[in-house]
């Protein structure tokens, strides 16, 4: 293409006009590392002028911290190519700067001339997040990070496993304190997305408009004060987007959210820009989703987009097994952090921790466990004397069996019988101990009551399920769970 040079000067002008009109950064060097292209918005970001920048060496305009490396120049030297790669440096004005870019070596006949980095600003709201929300940019959990030796905890471990080979979302469901994150970062650090950023955010903590700004970000002058501000999918580009408590959303901001998994993309409040999104979902939910749908907690079509790969983390009292392992893990992180050489439990205790129920799960547990090293002074083994008072005073309110038998037929006020009407159960109750291990016994006992219950109803399911305190939808879900012919 020849050009003379009117019309070449006429192409730099619309060249620099499209490189200062557009809403991301871009800044170029040349082979020996000096600025040659520096626009509007790359000057908005950093806070600097042309004078600064242009023709200066890279690294006396831009410092890193230690052990921190300027992709600019990786690009340049080493011919390498970045692409939606965080990076926090400062200028020579002491300002932290983080940004989202995309890096790349320019060519000539083979030849590497510069290299130019297209930024995306994402300082005010990663100081945000520091501040208000749950941000993991070190993500230290791994699947090693997971302890346990039951075939209930090692089932899931192997699905999550399984799921970090595809970026299909992920609903991770699980009661308080069973390790829903746990699962969530091991899944982002064993997939492809691991190189990106993973943003955490727990729906229940921020009402859902500033939740939504939070999610989907702002165009200035949406509402006042709104600035243009990137939102956490923006933000998670490349990455892993952990969205905690999921049926804690709004219908309106869950169709929303549905729309966006959906289509891959994203329009910021007050813009009517579609903007395209590569980020993974991870959703939790603390309670059966089957009941959250029937109570209008969580839409069925989000569900549906979410649960493509659906974990059930057992509780703790289904993997209690797995109670020696984690309470030696906990006793090696709290030696550490106390400086102390806690070497087990005595045989008492654990008979305790055996059976309690643990309504707080693997975090109660650990809580327990942190209480008890407190009030240690030299020894190295806790004893029961050494256990919170209040566990103490719950472990010791109820046999197993009685726990079982509240958390049966008394919770949700299921049912209003008593347990000698119930042959099955009055039989069991009569021995020392009930027939088979705890988690056989209650499922025999629950499909017992609910086949029970249709007999006397004639197998009218809503009937049924308004006896037993149930939703029919969450009825239907356990007649099938247990394999009940209804």
């Amino acid at each position: 293409m020849h050009l003379n040079k009117n019309e070449f000067n006429q192409l730099i002008k619309i060249y620099q006009t499209i490189l200062n009109e557009i809403d991301v950064g871009v800044h170029a060097i040349n082979e020996s590392g000096k600025t040659v292209i520096y626009n509007h918005k790359m000057m908005e970001i950093e806070s600097l002028s042309e004078e600064d920048v242009f023709n200066k060496d890279f690294l006396d305009v831009f410092e890193f911290e230690e052990g921190q490396r300027s992709t600019l120049l990786e690009a340049l030297f080493k011919k390498k190519t970045f692409r939606n790669v965080k990076q926090t440096y400062f200028t020579k004005n002491g300002k932290a700067i983080t940004t989202i870019n995309h890096t790349f070596p320019i060519y000539s006949d083979d030849e590497v001339i510069g290299a130019i980095e297209i930024a995306k600003d994402v300082t005010k709201l990663e100081n945000l997040i520091k501040n208000n929300l749950n941000l993991k940019g070190d993500t230290r959990f791994t699947f090693d990070s997971l302890i346990g030796e039951s075939a209930a905890i090692n089932e899931v471990i192997e699905i999550a496993k399984r799921a970090t080979r595809t970026p299909s979302s992920v609903l991770i469901i699980g009661e308080t304190g069973t390790g829903k994150e746990l699962f969530a970062q091991s899944i982002h650090n064993g997939s492809e997305h691991s190189s990106g950023p993973f943003i955490s955010q727990n729906c229940a903590a921020m009402p859902d408009t500033l939740i939504e700004s939070l999610l989907f970000g702002t165009k200035k002058g949406a509402f006042t004060g709104a600035a243009d501000q990137i939102g956490l999918f923006e933000q998670a580009e490349g990455g892993t987007l952990l969205l905690d408590e999921i049926n804690s959303l709004s219908p309106m901001l869950q169709a929303k959210l549905l729309r966006a998994i959906q289509e891959k993309s994203i329009k910021r409040i007050g813009d009517t820009v579609n903007r395209k999104v590569n980020v993974r979902i991870i959703a939790t939910i603390n309670e059966d989703p089957v009941e959250a749908i029937a109570n209008n907690r969580l839409r069925k079509d989000l569900y549906y987009r979410l649960s493509v790969v659906s974990l059930f983390i057992p509780p703790l009292r289904e993997r209690k097994e797995d109670l020696s392992f984690l309470v030696k893990s906990f006793i090696q992180k709290y030696n550490h952090i106390f400086q102390m050489e806690v070497t087990n439990i005595s045989e008492e205790v654990l008979q305790l921790l055996r059976q309690y129920d643990w309504p707080g799960n693997v975090r109660e547990l650990e809580h327990v466990i942190e209480a008890s090293m407190n009030v240690l002074i030299g020894e190295s083994i806790i004893d029961v004397s050494h256990l919170p008072y209040h566990f103490r005073n719950k472990s010791s309110l109820a046999s197993p069996i009685e726990s079982s038998m509240v958390g049966v037929y008394d919770t949700n006020n299921e049912s209003k019988r008593s347990t000698a009407q119930d042959p099955f159960i009055q039989a069991d109750l009569s021995s020392d101990r009930p027939r088979g291990n705890l988690k056989d016994y209650l499922l025999k006992a629950e499909k017992y009551y609910i086949k029970k219950s249709l007999e006397e109803n004639k197998y009218h399911k809503t009937k049924t399920a308004d006896e037993l305190g149930l939703s029919r939808q969450t009825l239907q879900y356990r007649i099938k769970r247990l394999n009940i012919d209804a």
